[in-house]
């Protein structure tokens, strides 16, 4: 695999969950960017950080790293890969896949430490 380039995007990003017989606050559909994933158990809405909803429990400080793309389906372990340089340094992440391509969230206070990590493993940050 070529090396991929990363963008880290300039929202601060919360992370909410919510019971998941709840209706989607009106606010998130007017977001300039959105995650929702709903299971039997519940539902989860990332949004960036200074929009405000109601939610059971929010994480807050979180900064998005988007593999830019689009990503063939035929490519794999992409997140695998990641997941393990930013583990090899202690940062956990929230990881979010889309049709065309994968967000890494991690920490705000962890992106210096994760950017370094990644470059020094060949990913291009932009």
């Amino acid at each position: 695999m070529s090396t991929l380039t990363l963008k880290l995007l300039e929202e601060t990003f919360a992370i909410h969950s919510l019971a998941s017989d709840i209706e989607i606050p009106k606010a998130v559909f007017a977001a300039p960017i959105f995650f929702i994933a709903k299971t039997y158990e519940e539902t989860s809405i990332v949004i960036p950080q200074n929009i405000s909803i109601d939610s059971d429990e929010v994480e807050k400080d979180w900064q998005a790293l988007e593999v830019v793309g689009p990503l063939d389906f035929t490519l794999t372990g992409i997140l695998s890969k990641i997941s393990t340089i930013l583990a090899n340094e202690q940062i956990s992440i929230f990881a979010i896949s889309t049709f065309d391509t994968d967000y890494i969230l991690v920490k705000s206070n962890n992106v210096s430490l994760a950017t370094t990590a990644l470059i020094s493993n060949d990913y291009q940050i932009i």
